[in-house]
């Protein structure tokens, strides 16, 4: 049975066209010129509703894919699974388009190859309502209406919105088995908006957190790094553990609070507007373990070993690329070498190294959320300024010459005096 939208017009809403992109703008007219219905949707509604800048600007549309190709002669298809056309405009901006779906009838199903997946589920196109009731909590399934500048609510988002509550669409367990990731992914909308969960959210979770092992490793660990691109990692994965989630996401991960207070303040670092990495992300979350296995009298062979040690099961689990997990190990090697103190053989040289400042930062994070040594962090501090001088070379002590051993039996000349 057909669901009545909630319809907010424009004067009883915040969100205005000069908000928003403007090649978002010319892909909804367009649409909207060729006779398609166009709207905004996801969570660049949510975020102009909440004042807040969206990352992207996403379309919804009744138009296939491939007459939205027709529509944009820069416009390409991709996936497979999910069909989506992707709009661009110039070398960094890119509107996505996707074709309003739903959830297909059992009998419209075909059987699934054995050896593969069946993608048809996830390509019949439906109404707007429909598309609504298909996406995963209730802030994330509003539209904005290019034709009157509305807002269109199907499933109680502005409410929820208003209320700061993640709600999924539909029973939580269903939607758990649809898509597992969904667990985290609610974590995570609860720790950037500062929103609660919806009370039913979490006994689903201990029902359903298993299911976390069944997920595409490479779509698990594409969500943690968007957990640090948001500034969320620490208080998500924290989030995660105490909903007995964490050892589904990251097996090796040492739960500990001081590791989760050492993300927190990387949280804090990348707020600052510093870009992070994925090595140094990894480099953080396992340099815990490392310094609990390290002592300042090891050589740098065995603190290669034990950083290789470390980073091994995650790397290995995720299918992290060498390149990577050599930068997250190089990384470590440099936090030991910060770790273990100053006065040591090599230092000048080390302290020129490229990778010596990022050391260094992985370091300072430790000190600062793990209690170390801060005495030790300014010496390092003021060695890295250059505030100290060089210590002098000490000058090489000449050992004396040894005399020539005259050959024995040999006679000496005689002198003029005793001709």
């Amino acid at each position: 049975m057909p669901v009545e939208p909630v319809i907010i017009s424009r004067d009883q809403h915040c969100v205005s066209r000069s908000m928003m992109d403007e090649n978002s703008l010319k892909v909804l007219y367009r649409l909207r010129q060729h006779g398609y219905t166009a709207y905004l949707v996801g969570g660049s509604v949510r975020d102009l509703l909440l004042g807040r800048k969206p990352k992207d600007f996403d379309v919804g549309t009744d138009a296939t894919p491939e007459q939205v190709r027709k529509l944009f002669r820069n416009c390409r298809l991709i996936g497979r699974r999910f069909r989506l056309a992707h709009i661009m405009f110039g070398r960094h901006c890119l509107i996505e388009v996707a074709t309003f779906r739903r959830k297909p009838d059992p009998d419209e199903i075909p059987d699934a190859e054995e050896d593969g997946p069946n993608h048809f589920a996830e390509n019949v196109f439906g109404t707007p309502e429909e598309d609504a009731f298909r996406r995963d909590f209730t802030i994330n399934a509003l539209f904005y209406d290019i034709e009157n500048y509305s807002i269109v609510d199907y499933v109680g988002g502005l409410q929820d919105l208003h209320d700061g509550i993640i709600r999924v669409i539909g029973d939580p367990d269903e939607r758990f088995h649809e898509d597992p990731v969904r667990m985290l992914r609610a974590l995570e909308f609860s720790a950037r908006l500062d929103f609660e969960l919806e009370q039913s959210i979490i006994p689903a979770m201990d029902r359903c957190g298993e299911l976390l092992l069944t997920a595409s490793p490479a779509r698990i660990r594409e969500e943690i790094m968007e957990l640090f691109r948001h500034k969320v990692a620490g208080q998500v994965l924290q989030k995660a553990d105490r909903y007995g989630l964490l050892s589904y996401l990251v097996p090796n991960f040492v739960a500990e609070r001081a590791h989760f207070d050492l993300l927190r303040e990387l949280d804090m670092r990348t707020a600052s507007g510093v870009r992070i990495r994925e090595y140094f992300a990894l480099a953080a979350m396992y340099v815990g373990p490392f310094v609990r296995q390290c002592n300042p009298d090891m050589n740098i062979g065995d603190v290669h070993k034990l950083a290789n040690l470390v980073l091994a099961p995650h790397c290995r689990f995720f299918s992290i690329a060498n390149g990577i997990k050599h930068q997250a190990r190089e990384l470590l090697i440099g936090f030991y070498r910060f770790y273990r103190g100053r006065g040591r053989r090599g230092e000048q040289r080390f302290l020129r190294h490229p990778s010596t400042p990022e050391a260094f930062e992985l370091f300072r994070l430790w000190v600062e959320a793990c209690e170390g040594d801060r005495e030790l962090l300014k010496l390092w501090q003021q060695a890295l300024d250059g505030e100290e001088p060089e210590p002098k070379k000490q000058p090489r002590k000449r050992r004396p010459r040894r005399r020539r051993r005259k050959p024995s039996g040999s006679t000496p000349a005689a002198s003029p005096e005793s001709e």
